[in-house]
């Protein structure tokens, strides 16, 4: 079954509403648990992968870069509430990392540096990240898939490389509890057998959505698992 960008990113969205129903609800160390957070490790990469098809074909890369900022900003409270029960807190979201990610591709294809220096500024963005969701991942990711764009061996080569760490040192350092990490392995499958290339619908809610869909759910997850 072949999936357009915007389909693709309400599947992401999805798997990760059930990683944080998981996280909020579910023993990570039981089999459910397990199987939730696995299904939640597509989202990571998969908005990763649009991030740099975003650079590619964005046509205001000043405006884009300010509304992952501004909705960087605007969910903080949110992640810190959910991830802590109070806020504010160093805790700055998934968004927060992307948005580095972002600055990341902009720096390595635009700023003229010399490589070295392109090097030193991408690793201040990966340790910033420390700060947000997906760090270092969902700024390393971005990069190699714009830079290697057009090279689906180099593209997902780098990918995997990254991926080892995510999916691979968590399991011997924690164990089998960790497990669900290796999740992130298996979405290059998803990504080259059911992406088919196209946007889709362009009205302004398929643009809008995943930006008010990320501090929403966790408001309410926080809510719940509050009340509860």
């Amino acid at each position: 079954m072949k999936l357009n960008r915007n389909q693709l990113k309400y599947l992401a969205a999805l798997a990760m509403l059930v990683d944080h129903v998981a996280w909020a609800f579910v023993l990570t160390g039981s089999l459910l648990g397990q199987l939730m957070h696995f299904v939640g490790r597509m989202t990571g990469p998969v908005m990763a992968f649009f991030l740099a098809e975003g650079y590619l074909h964005t046509r205001s890369l000043k405006r884009y870069a300010l509304r992952l900022g501004v909705f960087a900003l605007l969910s903080w409270p949110a992640c810190s509430l959910f991830e802590f029960g109070y806020w504010p807190s160093l805790f700055f979201g998934a968004i927060f990392t992307l948005f580095l990610g972002l600055l990341a591709i902009w720096i390595w294809d635009k700023s003229g540096w010399h490589t070295w220096i392109k090097i030193l500024v991408v690793s201040i963005l990966c340790l910033l990240s420390l700060y947000g969701d997906w760090p270092l991942f969902d700024v390393l990711w971005p990069l190699c898939f714009f830079l290697f764009h057009e090279d689906k061996k180099r593209k997902w080569g780098s990918y995997y490389m990254i991926g080892l760490w995510s999916g691979i040192v968590p399991l011997l350092v924690s164990g089998t509890r960790q497990l669900f990490q290796i999740g992130v392995l298996f979405v290059p499958f998803l990504l080259e057998y059911c992406y088919n290339g196209e946007g889709g619908g362009k009205k302004p809610f398929h643009k809008w959505f995943f930006f008010a869909f990320y501090p929403l759910h966790l408001l309410i997850l926080w809510y719940l698992k509050k009340a509860i």
